[in-house]
This record gives structure tokens, C-alpha cells and sequence, in this order.
């Protein structure tokens, strides 16, 4: 929900009095004084009228409003609505987003529309770049790769290392350099409406900055051409990637709103195996990690993606911060992590879960809280098929809180924390360190979301 960041529509101080002085002297001239306080109220309605439509902001320069989750909190989050004209762009390539982007130090304020789909994989020339391209002069090969960490022979203890692993990190960071897109300070990044506006194979990284607004994009295929073997991840070892499509690490005062997240058009069910693992070439969705804080993630749409949301990096991310809230997302097709949350405060209300299986991706589990994370969960909507179990709706380490009602599933009141314990012996606690009160647009039943939601999230919605 966006606040109009414009003067006020009250009247002012001095056209108040003008009326003052003016009805007074209406009584002392004997005239009606009920028809003066007519004529003036129809007057203030015009001018609050004009007033009105003199201030209207448009997309490109609203700001969060207030109470509305914890990036509202403090100065609150204004993105670049203060930006001036030079610092105004339109952009529809990968070279002009760069360029609207500056240095990831200079806190100008500035507005960058997006203008159609940018393609994260082409050159400054707009020249569509190839995973082959990236590789090119480093020497790298999967094939090579392949034979040097085999398990068999390279054994399961230690990182790859040497001259294949050399050869990979030297493409992947060839990869970073067109892919990766550094927002800084005083930012809004917004997609033009009716252009289905969004980032094809990019990562927009805000790192150790205040006060971003990211909206009305479409976030997809998201992919590493590199993803590294660790086999010390897990008992079999696992392929991990590099790139999330947003992520935030030290950043303050972000509010993503109203985009849409996807690995279409390709889904993991296409993924090869190697050594018996998934050649994962996605990483996260929108991640929120290494002190993070104050971030507002609403009305947007994650579909079709393993690993989505990540709150804290790890289990000794920082403590003090981490705070987010997540409300009225939809949330379908999606694996895990919706979100997976450490240590923080987290607010998630008014979501609508859809955890029927799509396109291969089967929910393993919706949220996730441990590392002593203090979730509160309330008014939330899952969509269960038949089958499924209402018991692996949530999971935790046994650190982890999750508080909260007025929980749906199929339109049924539940206790989901109560089913999530009764099954597991790593309980979830049922109480929490704080009490959110930045609560604008809570809605205190969740069983209209499911019809509400669907056209009321994710990029192309707003005008």
C-alpha cells in the first residue's frame, strides 16, 4: 500500500483564517451566515478537490506508508522519490540500467523506470551472452570439472580447490560482472506499467545501504552457468549456485512490492544430475541476510522455485535486526523457505499459501523458523491438497518461535504450530519477544485472500 508523498490536502493555516475573517464579516454585514458556511464548504470541497488532483504522485515517486511493516519503522522508507530530473531515467537494456545505476556509493536519490524486459545475459552492445561466452579464455569445462571432484576419486572431506575449481570461479565471476546489478542508497527501481517490465537472468544486489523501493517487476531465470560441488553440504553432497534474483545483505529500509518472482521458463524438474545430486542452477528468490533490517516484502508473487526466501545468512547472523514483515504475497509452487527465518523479529500475515504441487515443485514446507527467530504468523491462508499434511506446513531446529492465529487451511481454522509439534520432536515455541504493532492493511480474516490475492499481487497490477 503506497502513501502519496505530497503536501498535505488539509487547507492551509492562512486560508482557514481567510474563511474566519470572512464569515465574520458576512454576520456583521447581517447577511445569512448559514448560507456563507454553505458556500464556503462548497468551496473548500473544490479546492480539496484540486488539491487532489494538483498532488497526485504517480508510481514512480509513491513511498511506503506509514505503519506498514517494519521498513515503514523510523525515517521510514522513501526510495529515490526525492530524485531530480538528472537523476530520473528510463531504461530498457541491460547497459542503460547499469548506467541509471551509478556507483553503489553515491546516495543521490534517483528513479530508474523500467521500460520492458531487461536481458541481465547480453553485453554493453545488447548482444545476447552465452554461458560458452563466459567460460571463453578461462579454461574451464564442465566435462573437466566433472572428472577432477568426482567423489569417487576426489573424495567427499574437503571444497574442490586447484586448477578446475580455478577455471570455474574465474566464469562464474565473468558471469557476476554482466549479471549483477548494484542498487545504492535512495533508489526506486519500478517497472512502467503496461510494458511487463522486468530483469531476465539478473540479481539486483543491495548491500549496505538504506532506503531502496523496488516494485512492479517481473524477476526470472535466474541462473548460474557455474554452480560449484560442495560434497560436504548435507550427507550427499549438493550443487549450489550463486545468484538470487534480489538479495539484500546489510541493507536498511527496503520495500519490495508488487513484483513477481520465477524460475520459469526454466523449472528445476529439468535440471541434470551429477554425481548423483541436482545441477542446481538457482540460488534464492528474494533473500534478506547479514544484518538486514527493516524491510517490508508485500503483494508480490513467488511462484515456481525451490529455495526462496532466506532471513539471516546463518545461525549467527546479527542479532538486533533481521526485523521483516510479509503480508498479502502469494506463494505457489514454491519448495521452501516462504520464508526460512533466523534470529529476527518476522511479521507474516495475510499470505495465501498454494502448496499443490506445480511444474515438479513440491512444498516441503512453508515457514521455516530457527536460530531463536520470533515469528508471529497470523491470518494466513494454505491451500491444501488432498493428501497433504497440515503437520509439514511449518518446521523449526527447536530454537525457532512461531505465534499468531487466525491461521487458515482450506478455509478451516488451525492450530498449525499444535499439528507441527504433535509430530515432531523439535518443537516450535509458541510465545515471542515482541508484539508488531506496524500493521497497516492487517486484515483480521484471512478466508477472503484466496479470491482477493489473485489479481491483486505480483508485477502488471499496479498502474
Amino acid at each position: 500500500m503506497a502513501s502519496l508523498a505530497s503536501p498535505s490536502h488539509r487547507r492551509s493555516l492562512r486560508r482557514r483564517r481567510a474563511l474566519v475573517v470572512s464569515a465574520a464579516a458576512v454576520v456583521t454585514a447581517g447577511l445569512g451566515a448559514s448560507l456563507f458556511v454553505m458556500n464556503a464548504n462548497a468551496d473548500e470541497n473544490a479546492d480539496e478537490n484540486a488539491d487532489d488532483n494538483a498532488a497526485a504522485v504517480d508510481l514512480y515517486h509513491q513511498t511506503l506508508a506509514e505503519k506498514d511493516g517494519w521498513a515503514s519503522s523510523g525515517t521510514g522508507t522513501t526510495g529515490g522519490t526525492k530524485a531530480d530530473a538528472a537523476h530520473t531515467f528510463t531504461v530498457s537494456t541491460r547497459a542503460e540500467l547499469v548506467k541509471a545505476l551509478g556507483s553503489a556509493s553515491d546516495t543521490t536519490p534517483r528513479i530508474i523506470k523500467v521500460n520492458g524486459t531487461i536481458d541481465a545475459n547480453t553485453d554493453d552492445a545488447d548482444k545476447k551472452l552465452t554461458c560458452a561466452d563466459y567460460a571463453s579464455g578461462t579454461g574451464y569445462s564442465l566435462s573437466a570439472y566433472l572428472k577432477a571432484y568426482d567423489p569417487a576419486t576426489y573424495g567427499t572431506s574437503k571444497l574442490p580447490s586447484g586448477t578446475e575449481e580455478t577455471a570455474r570461479a574465474a566464469a562464474q565471476a565473468k558471469q557476476a560482472k554482466s549479471i549483477v546489478f548494484k542498487v545504492p542508497a535512495n533508489t526506486t527501481v519500478v517497472g512502467v506499467p503496461g510494458t511487463k517490465a522486468g530483469i531476465t537472468g539478473g540479481m539486483l544486489q543491495i548491500q549496505n545501504v538504506d532506503n531502496v523501493v523496488v516494485r512492479n517487476l517481473t524477476f526470472a531465470a535466474t541462473e548460474d552457468c557455474f554452480p560449484q560441488w560442495d560434497p560436504t553440504d548435507g550427507d550427499d553432497g549438493n550443487w549450489n549456485s550463486n545468484y538470487d534474483s534480489v538479495t539484500l545483505r546489510g541493507a536498511t529500509h527496503v520495500w519490495a512490492d508488487h513484483n513477481t518472482f520465477t524460475d520459469a521458463p526454466h523449472f528445476d524438474s529439468a535440471n541434470p544430475e551429477y554425481y548423483g545430486r541436482e545441477y542446481q542452477i538457482h540460488d534464492g528468490a528474494l533473500d534478506i541476510t547479514k544484518g538486514s533490517d527493516l524491510v517490508t516484502v508485500e503483494r508480490n508473487q513467488f511462484t515456481n522455485h525451490d529455495k526462496t526466501m532466506l532471513i539471516g545468512s546463518s545461525d549467527t547472523d546479527s542479532v538486533g535486526k533481521l526485523r521483516v514483515s510479509i503480508h498479502h504475497n502469494v506463494w505457489k509452487g514454491i519448495v521452501q523457505r516462504a520464508p526460512l527465518a533466523r534470529i529476527g523479529q518476522i511479521h507474516i500475515y495475510n499470505n495465501l499459501y498454494d502448496v499443490t504441487t506445480l511444474n515438479g515443485y513440491a512444498t516441503q514446507y512453508s515457514i521455516n523458523s530457527r536460530a531463536q527467530a520470533q515469528v508471529v504468523a497470523e491470518n494466513n491462508y494454505w491451500t491444501l491438497p488432498s493428501g497433504g499434511k497440515v503437520a509439514k506446513l511449518l518446521s523449526g531446529d527447536g530454537t525457532g518461535a512461531v505465534a499468531g492465529g487466525g491461521n487458515l487451511v482450506n478455509g478451516t481454522a488451525t492450530d498449525l504450530v499444535a499439528a507441527y509439534n504433535a509430530a515432531n520432536s523439535k518443537k516450535l515455541k509458541t510465545t515471542v519477544n515482541w508484539t508488531p504493532t506496524l500493521t497497516a492493511g492487517l486484515e483480521t480474516s484471512a478466508k477472503d485472500l484466496p479470491t482477493s490475492l489473485g489479481t491483486a499481487t505480483g508485477a502488471g497490477v499496479l498502474k
